[in-house]
């Protein structure tokens, strides 16, 4: 694609640079989407109109195409990359204008289970989608959980599972969850290959989520429902 390497980003209006910008992100060009970044706040736009207009909504095109069949893991986690290269630049400036963020998640796969592509590829597209998100990484005792609840008090939070084995394991951080008298303050989603609908249930989860695409929506509607609970509760 010779010609695309003659767009010059500098040159294209607003309203043409956002475009390219999501075709970059589809296309998981890392570079671009941070000069592409760095030109929209050169010409005065907030960072958080930078995030949602250029970034996010780059994301959600992904997610669907991702949801479709239309990509696959390695495209997903290359956009994701890319989106995080941009976010790099934009999350000092969001801190600092305090801009308002979707929701928070904490996340980690469970005790015993190291694998984590899914994980990782569900962190990045709730960052992509406006999340605030605490990723625990691999083999997480429920003390860990706990921990992280506590610290930085999400509103959503997400466990993996690859394995079968290790699967029952989210059973234990919800059950201790209810034992504590915290488990209705939390939104609990569980994900991995060898979960379903039913499993989900079973252990007393608010959703099963079969991918990232899924993952993200879900987590978008049950953040909806608060925000409409607050406002009647108000």
């Amino acid at each position: 694609m010779a010609e695309e390497d003659d767009i010059i980003l500098s040159e294209l209006d607003d309203e043409e640079l956002v475009q390219q910008m999501h075709d970059d992100l589809y296309d998981g060009l890392k570079d671009e989407i941070v000069e592409g970044v760095n030109i929209l706040l050169g010409r005065g736009w907030t960072p958080y109109d930078v995030l949602t207009k250029a970034l996010v909504e780059g994301m959600r095109i992904v997610g669907i195409d991702f949801r479709d069949g239309i990509l696959f893991v390695p495209e997903v986690l290359l956009a994701a990359n890319a989106m995080k290269a941009g976010m790099g630049v934009l999350k000092p400036l969001l801190a600092e204008t305090g801009a308002p963020r979707l929701g928070t998640m904490v996340i980690g796969t469970v005790k015993g289970d190291i694998h984590d592509i899914g994980k990782n590829l569900v962190s990045m597209m709730m960052e992509g989608a406006g999340f605030e998100v605490y990723d625990l990484g691999i083999n997480n005792p429920v003390e860990n959980y706990l921990e992280a609840i506590e610290k930085h008090q999400p509103d959503i939070l997400g466990m993996s599972a690859l394995l079968t084995t290790t699967m029952p394991y989210m059973k234990v951080v919800i059950d201790t969850m209810k034992e504590k008298g915290i488990r209705d303050d939390y939104v609990v989603l569980v994900g991995g290959a060898p979960l379903n609908e039913e499993f989900g249930k079973a252990i007393g989860a608010d959703a099963y989520c079969r991918d990232a695409a899924v993952a993200v929506e879900t987590a978008k509607s049950f953040m909806a429902r608060k925000h409409n609970r607050a406002i009647a509760a108000g």
